[in-house]
């Protein structure tokens, strides 16, 4: 097979090309611009998806990889390592804004891109998958959910928890039988944590007791699948170390802040602050002067933000299944998991016809999608925030007023 030029990336990062008979191909690690040989071709009727088996002509955007991972393991953690960071921000500008002109049918050019202060060692949590009985941990290859290979340094994850896998990873042999993954996570005061997500109940006072013989400072938590996470050391603990929180809390503050502020004039308004976590949206609105009622499905981050403050009307539930309990609102607030929302929710928000509605994703496709069903509204900003640098993940707040 002759050699194919890259020509744009698609929105998981692949590199796109067309075959000799016009068909689209998918090629991940490539870039745009480059000319590469293909190998490991797999045709569909409309569509292939192939790997590189070698650069003919790099772009000038490609560069070396700084994580050995992503390219001796084939790490599927990031997408984008080997495209220079002005591009890669560039591609994830592209990305929103193909999917609002293509799903959403805006006429609306790529939005400006509020780039991280730092490309790599950003993120506060890690996910290690627990392969071969426990002789290796780390994380997938791309595209092998049943495989995880040895890691040594993840280079987007913060030091201090790559400290932390140094020592819990020399202390394996204490695991206990049937932990599946084991999640690291560095929480807004600086304190670290490490939860063993197990099979059926378990123990880990061997591990713990090591942890504390060598002055590893972190709390272990245990959590079989399906129900909540309990500390070892102190069972009763509060702080939910499983609940979710942004992995890169920096940037995730200046989307709320951005968020909050593009609601305009609180004071005295009625907001909605739908999928709420642990309230610290719920928080900077009711000091704005709003009053708030949320909705969050994880009792656990409630519980956090009834603890944190201040004061809301808070509901534990799928928002679903509870935004038709709530009284009308002035404003709404909304940040959804990467599914979007539910059908249910955005029929709710249409008859409940608030002035503005600010929508925060993680997710272009499924705002896009949403955005559409959003019919008695229309789209006022969009920014894009780089929340996921090295990845094709990118976050953007929606601002969306009442169509007059």
């Amino acid at each position: 097979m002759s050699g194919v030029r890259i020509l744009r990336l698609a929105a998981g990062g692949d590199g796109v090309g067309r075959l000799e008979d016009g068909r689209t191909v998918f090629v991940p690690r490539s870039a745009p611009g480059d000319l590469v040989e293909l190998t490991r071709v797999r045709e569909h009727r409309r569509f292939a998806r192939a790997r590189v088996a070698r650069v003919v002509e790099p772009a000038p955007e490609r560069v070396g990889a700084r994580c050995p991972h992503y390219v001796e393991d084939d790490c599927g953690g990031c997408q984008l390592q080997h495209i220079a960071s002005s591009a890669q921000r560039a591609a994830r500008r592209t990305f929103v804004g193909d999917a609002l002109r293509r799903i959403a049918k805006l006429d609306v050019p790529d939005p400006e891109l509020v780039p991280a202060s730092e490309d790599f060692e950003y993120r506060t949590k890690i996910t290690l998958h627990v392969d071969d009985g426990g002789r290796r941990i780390g994380l997938h290859p791309l595209d092998r959910p049943d495989y995880a290979f040895e890691l040594a340094r993840c280079h987007i994850t913060r030091p201090e928890l790559m400290s932390l896998w140094e020592e819990v990873g020399s202390l394996r042999e204490l695991l206990p039988g049937g932990v599946r993954h084991i999640v690291l996570r560095l929480d807004r005061w600086g304190r670290r944590h490490v939860v063993l997500v197990t099979g059926p109940r378990t123990g880990a006072a061997a591990l713990h007791e090591a942890m504390q013989a060598r002055g590893v400072a972190a709390t272990l938590w245990v959590q079989p699948e399906g129900e909540e996470a309990s500390a070892v050391s102190a069972p009763d603990q509060p702080f939910p170390a499983t609940v979710f929180e942004q992995v890169h809390p920096a940037m995730g503050d200046r989307v709320r802040a951005h968020a909050v502020a593009a609601m305009g004039d609180l004071a005295g308004r009625h907001v909605w602050d739908l999928y709420a976590g642990i309230g610290e949206t719920t928080a900077a609105l009711a000091d704005a002067g709003a009053s708030v009622e949320s909705v969050e499905s994880d009792p656990r981050a409630v519980a956090e933000a009834e603890a944190r403050g201040p004061r809301a009307a808070r509901l534990v539930g799928r928002v679903e299944r509870v935004v038709g309990r709530l009284r009308a609102p002035d404003l709404v607030i909304t940040n959804p998991p990467r599914t979007g929302m539910d059908e249910r929710v955005t029929a709710a928000l249409d008859t409940a016809a608030p002035s503005r509605i600010v929508y925060i994703s993680c997710d272009p496709a499924t705002l896009a999608r949403d955005l559409a069903r959003l019919q008695g509204f229309r789209l006022r900003s969009a920014l894009a925030f780089d929340l996921f640098p090295q990845t094709a993940h990118v976050e953007t707040v929606a601002v969306l007023d009442r169509a007059s």
